[in-house]
């Protein structure tokens, strides 16, 4: 039998969220206990093999933390991460992005330099200095205000690095607008706006939600702030190098270790007590200072801490948490000759290991694509030839993803859909016509790749939002968002205004989910970051020299700051 466990800090969940705040934690010299529910740790960061030598990323795939501080707070290149940095938009890039322009159905179409240098301009990818490393840490890694601060645009993180490196972009209209008109202001070419409000679309708050302009913006710029490039070993590769990084500084993780309550005692968290089937021999392990849920907002109080514990206008307003932003139908071909371009796309023949949108044909098509998921909420009624498409590219630069000799492997291949819970036609209705499905995915591609189909085409694996979501269970609605990012669901307003610094109504309870905290899901290290201002603040923690926080944190009255004293 094993002692009775006591630690500073028990987590629950030990995906990316969990895992970075225990690294941080760790290094701050706290004894800290991650539990996870899972074989292997890692969350969305996973790879798998479908077949041996061809790994595939049922979820992650690009790394989109290129900006945060926890690549040089936690050290994470002496943990193993290795990754080509090629900061985008630089140098040649411009004119070679210019050379290749964006597919349409008709063929590529050019684009010209409002394009290129407006896009350029408002990223923060141009300037003196350039700033768009401060643009995206204003945007993401930064904890919202205290609730006794008024949100005005002079505070805002974001608003004070226009103000600060392009004033003239700085207007308090921008709080108002949608990012399809700031693109107007700023850009000219409407097939380069389609493309770039698909990968807004795709990587957090949509471009046509008003109010939300510069953080739509900001998850496109999340791509390309790193030029697209995978870490090395993919995304688990960088989970790996989290990892190691918690346990080097003495966090335990324990996997195949469910929970099934958070302990409350007089209004505290004070523990967690695993499920019979845990793989561990004690059942009850307790936190001294805090247990951190990095589990979602909905089974954390529903499941975890059970209404006894919660007001009940509070659960009520949990229950009614929105789930209704947008799911992926992820795709992976294998072939055994590279893809080749239709005539009609000549010229990009050497950029076939590169991402690629289509077709960029105008923002009504884009319109009738988003309808299917907010208004019809069903499965794509456009023909494949219309639907529009994100295809990451083929893995021939990344030699882990296929080591099958003359294959090549295209993947992630990406179509939104409507999320489970919400299909008009219920959680599965995807998975019942999943053969149908795929093809259609393959079809769409094939409007690019003349080659695309049999009997080039050696395999083809799919996932569907209710199987990420079954695979993966942070994964709520199948997506890596959770909910909508809207403006009633960014910064101060998530989950709930009360509770958007990641505390909970329990004392000693703290959210660390992207469910349950700003930002979301892609701006990986930034709630675990974030959430180190509030665990400071409350005494909880104290961080070594290498600790430093926002430029744009405001410290809450009455509590302690976690800007390093002098």
């Amino acid at each position: 039998m094993n002692k009775e466990e006591r630690y500073d800090f028990v987590i629950v969940g030990g995906g990316p969220n969990g895992t970075a705040l225990a690294a941080y934690l760790a290094k701050s010299g706290q004894s800290v206990c991650v539990l996870e529910e899972r074989p292997e740790s890692g969350g969305g960061c996973e790879n798998t093999e479908p077949i041996p030598g061809v790994r595939i990323d049922p979820h992650t795939t690009y790394m989109y933390a290129g900006a945060a501080p926890g690549f040089d707070q936690l050290e994470l290149w002496k943990h193993g991460f290795r990754m080509d940095w090629r900061p985008g938009m630089a140098g040649t890039a411009i004119e070679e992005r210019m050379r290749l322009g964006v597919l349409t159905t008709e063929g590529a179409v050019p684009l010209v330099d409002k394009d290129i240098l407006g896009w350029a301009k408002i990223c923060g990818f141009i300037g003196d200095p350039p700033f768009a490393r401060e643009l995206l840490r204003a945007i993401y890694w930064c904890p919202p205000h205290p609730p006794e601060v008024e949100i005005t645009p002079e505070n805002i993180p974001y608003m004070q690095v226009y103000k600060q490196y392009a004033p003239d972009i700085w207007t308090e209209e921008l709080l108002d607008m949608t990012m399809w008109e700031l693109m107007d202001e700023y850009m000219e070419t409407e097939a380069n706006k389609v493309q770039m409000a698909m990968i807004a679309w795709y990587s957090g708050a949509s471009p046509e939600w008003e109010g939300v302009a510069v953080p739509s913006l900001g998850g496109a710029l999340l791509l390309q702030y790193a030029q697209t490039t995978p870490p090395r070993g993919g995304m688990h590769g960088y989970f790996h190098s989290i990892i190691r990084c918690a346990m080097a500084h003495g966090a335990v993780i324990r996997t195949i270790c469910p929970v099934d309550e958070i302990i409350i005692r007089e209004g505290r968290a004070v523990g967690v007590r695993l499920r019979d089937t845990a793989a561990w021999g004690e059942k009850t392990i307790w936190a001294n200072k805090a247990v951190v849920s990095a589990v979602d907002v909905q089974q954390t109080f529903l499941d975890l801490i059970g209404q006894q514990h919660i007001d009940v206008g509070l659960m009520q307003q949990i229950k009614d948490i929105s789930l209704k932003g947008s799911s992926i139908y992820v795709s992976h071909f294998l072939f055994r000759e590279p893809p080749r371009y239709r005539s009609k796309f000549k010229g990009r023949e050497e950029m076939v290991a590169d991402g690629l949108v289509y077709p960029c044909d105008s923002r009504e098509l884009y319109y009738e694509h988003i309808m299917d998921i907010n208004a019809r909420k069903g499965s794509p009624s456009l023909p494949p030839e219309k639907v529009i498409w994100i295809s990451c590219g083929s893995k021939r630069n990344i030699p882990d993803a296929c080591r099958v000799p003359d294959r090549t492997l295209v993947s992630p291949f990406y179509v939104i859909v409507p999320p489970p819970e919400y299909h008009v036609g219920g959680p599965d209705a995807l998975n019942k016509e999943k053969d149908k499905w795929d093809a259609y995915m393959l079809k769409a591609y094939s409007q690019v790749v003349e080659n695309a189909e049999p009997p080039n085409l050696v395999a083809q694996w799919s996932n569907t939002p209710w199987e990420s979501e079954h695979r993966n269970v942070g994964l709520i609605g199948g997506g890596w968002y959770s909910t909508r990012h809207c403006n009633d669901q960014w910064w101060t307003n998530r989950p709930l205004p009360e509770y958007s610094r990641y505390r909970s109504p329990i004392d000693g309870l703290y959210f660390c989910h992207q469910s349950s905290g700003h930002p979301g899901g892609l701006a990986l290290m930034a709630i675990p970051y974030n959430l180190m201002h509030i665990l400071i603040e409350d005494g909880l923690v104290e961080p070594g020299d290498w600790w430093y926080p926002s430029p744009w944190y405001i410290p809450e009255q009455g509590k302690i700051s976690a800007v390093p004293r002098k």
